[in-house]
């Protein structure tokens, strides 16, 4: 087919219009999430990033951020707009949407301002919760899911793991500054320099946190010492850090020997079902060189050190015995830009599936990795441990989802 003159020369300067590309619209309602501003001046995390927010509008959802959420992590409301969420005046409107993304647990009137039936994700902080919130989340119908119990494809914990990277490499780091004469502590540097001993670190339990803080301690020339009652812990843990450290199973006598050397020592054991076990007596305190400082990173679970009990960020230490306890829950809210950008590499895909299969219901009956982390879901309580710690019932969330159609 011949072209016309006229259409050569539309050709010839490049004026020939091409069909512009049609927006494929995905069934059903688009997406409506929300970022709260943490209420708590101790949590300065958030859940998404600007760079994450501006993929999740590309793929047709709404974000709605109310004002401030990001300042405390160094993200400016203007970052938000500029990458295409809606920047909000009151937290009401943030939590009016299909999902709500935040840190810390919600309070009663947050979870007031919910949608019927929306989705909440955020971290349930079981030693601060109350049979209250767990009723107005069931009044609600709220699907709630818990960063804590929150697993991935191949059986792992993406948010406890990247938490706890980031509270292992930060311990270290707090001990240096309260080992400092600055702060009162005993003037000794992290580490060793030529001539004078190193620093003597133990590290009570071999998972995550204490792989990170005996790679951080090891960095900086201290002596560690790591206590675990899994044999299997220990070995891994000394696979992973590629040399012969000192390994122990814990038994009192070992360990108040090590504790009594001990500059720092880090509690770093994982709650098995619900709370700890107290495994550093008072006593053993009371035996510890004058100075030393305990940090006990899993004090929100209620912690291993018999002395030690909840602290802040604007006062984060005590004395006992002259030992200083440094026991802050949420570690990684001290670096909280990092730990914002770990959020949200792990939630932004997860939002992302959500949207692709219709909302948060989908994800639970395709994903049971995604399911594990439920805890409320359409008015029941699914969740044993809780309704035991309650004194509430609770449904099958299996049983729940069969019955579904």
């Amino acid at each position: 087919m011949r072209m016309s003159t006229e259409m050569k020369d539309i050709a010839a300067v490049g004026l020939i219009p091409k069909e512009s590309p049609v927006k494929v619209k995905k069934d059903g309602k688009e997406l409506s999430i929300g970022l709260p501003k943490e209420k708590s001046s101790e949590e300065k995390r958030v859940v998404l990033t600007p760079e994450a927010v501006g993929l999740l509008t590309n793929n047709g959802m709404h974000v709605i951020v109310e004002t401030g959420a990001g300042v405390a992590s160094k993200f400016s409301d203007q970052d938000y707009s500029d990458a295409g969420a809606k920047v909000v005046y009151s937290s009401k409107e943030a939590f009016e949407v299909d999902l709500v993304l935040k840190v810390d647990a919600p309070t009663i009137e947050e979870i007031g301002f919910m949608q019927l039936g929306a989705c909440l994700i955020s971290a349930l902080q079981i030693g601060n919760q109350s049979k209250e919130l767990i009723q107005a989340l069931n009044t609600k119908k709220i699907t709630a899911v818990a960063f804590e119990y929150l697993e991935d494809k191949v059986g792992g914990m993406p948010v406890v793991r990247a938490m706890s990277e980031i509270a292992g490499s930060t311990v270290m780091l707090i001990a240096s500054e309260y080992l400092s004469s600055v702060n009162d502590g005993k003037g000794l540097i992290m580490g060793g320099v030529t001539g004078v001993p190193p620093t003597q670190v133990v590290i009570i339990g071999a998972g995550t946190v204490a792989e990170y803080a005996a790679r951080t301690a090891l960095g900086l020339g201290a002596n560690i010492k790591v206590f675990d009652n899994h044999i299997y812990k220990l070995r891994r843990l000394k696979q992973l850090l590629g040399q012969q450290v000192y390994t122990s199973t814990i038994d009192n006598l070992t360990l108040t020997q090590a504790l009594s050397e001990a500059d720092v020592v880090i509690g770093a054991l994982r709650a098995e079902k619900g709370r700890n076990k107290i495994v550093v007596s008072e006593e053993m305190v009371a035996n510890m060189m004058h100075g030393s400082i305990i940090i006990d990173v899993g004090i929100d679970q209620g912690g291993c050190i018999e002395t030690a009990s909840m602290t802040t960020h604007s006062e984060p230490t005590f004395t006992v015995h002259d030992v200083i306890h440094y026991c802050v829950p949420n570690i990684a809210s001290r670096v909280s830009r990092t730990a914002s950008y770990s959020l949200s590499n792990i939630f932004t895909p997860i939002v992302l599936q959500m949207s692709d299969l219709g909302g948060p219901e989908e994800m639970i009956f395709n994903y049971r990795w995604f399911l594990r982390g439920v805890y409320t879901y359409r008015g029941s309580l699914t969740n044993a441990y809780l309704a035991r710690k309650f004194d509430l019932t609770h449904k099958e969330l299996q049983l729940l989802l069969a019955a579904r159609y």
